[in-house]
């Protein structure tokens, strides 16, 4: 199995594919915005809205890329690929914003009234938002998957959502032409910024978790398997297994049990066995720490130092 890894050039275009999403956000946010213009389309308005988020969340999270992409430091002892929940989560929270401005502005028309002119031509500036995004979308989860950026499949997650809030634009314009009532327009996109606001949700869910180090439960499965069997076959034991991921890099650590009469190098030298042995069977950049203890006495000897494993 080839290990996974980040090459200087991996990380160079993981930087490229963020400048493009920036600045095919402003381009295609450009073009809703004119679209708006010449309609008065709060449907299209919504769309709007949600690139306005989606060009401020590119910028942050192309600085949250640089800053995850950085070596570990004195400052930062375990890396800083973290970084990349913290631009999912503000992408989540600015979506949600966005979904409660739609919310709002949809809302004051039903009230009010809305008309809608220059339907054929706001259509087809939304088509065209529509197959850029779609493509775009496809292009920045491609490349999430492939480096496992958070970054990278959040900001393409954001644009599908996007296109499927153009989509609803699209069956609004054409119920507004079909029926000569202007009121699907706001409703139309009160239905979007529902659906904006269930991605938006489950981005900041991810991100809280990541940034709580949930466990991930088949990951844990592998793990316990694998020193399960290495400590069987060398008639040891271990405990207190524990693990986090950070982007693309998991951290493991665990205490292996042997017997209090073992010499230092022979335990150390089987210790560096099953760890090379994780490594190997582990798909991932993987940091292996592993704590050795006499299987005999070593809940003694942490009691009587006050430590609780």
């Amino acid at each position: 199995m080839k290990k996974f890894s980040l090459s200087d050039s991996d990380k160079k275009d993981m930087n490229f594919v963020i400048r493009v999403s920036f600045c095919v956000g402003l381009l295609t946010l450009a073009m809703k915005i004119y679209a708006y213009t010449i309609t008065g389309s709060a449907a299209i308005l919504s769309d709007a809205s949600e690139s306005v988020v989606h060009v401020v969340a590119v910028g942050f999270a192309a600085y949250s890329m640089w800053v995850s992409l950085k070596p570990a430091d004195e400052d930062h002892l375990y890396g800083h690929e973290k970084a990349g929940f913290f631009s999912a989560g503000f992408e989540g929270a600015m979506i949600i914003i966005a979904a409660c401005y739609i919310f709002y502005k949809a809302g004051y028309k039903i009230l009010f009234g809305v008309e809608i002119e220059n339907i054929d031509e706001g259509m087809g500036f939304t088509i065209a938002v529509i197959v850029i995004n779609f493509a775009l979308g496809l292009y920045l989860i491609k490349k999430g998957k492939k480096y496992r950026s958070i970054v990278l499949e959040a900001n393409g997650k954001h644009i599908f959502t996007d296109c499927w809030t153009s989509m609803a634009v699209i069956i609004a314009l054409i119920l507004v032409k079909a029926t000569g009532k202007s009121i699907f327009d706001p409703i139309v996109a009160v239905l979007a910024a529902g659906n904006i606001l269930w991605t938006g949700s489950k981005l900041i869910k991810k991100s809280i978790s990541g940034l709580m180090d949930r466990a991930d439960l088949a990951l844990h499965k592998q793990i316990f398997s694998i020193i399960e069997r290495e400590t069987s076959v060398r008639n040891l034991e271990f405990h207190h297994l524990r693990h986090r991921q950070s982007g693309y890099r998991i951290f493991i650590e665990f205490h292996l049990l042997f017997p209090k009469d073992i010499a230092l190098a022979s335990a150390h030298e089987m210790a560096s066995e099953i760890e090379s042995t994780l490594k190997t069977a582990l798909d991932s950049e993987t940091d292996i720490f592993t704590h050795l203890e006499p299987k005999e006495s070593h809940d003694i000897t942490h009691s009587k130092y006050g430590l609780s494993i």
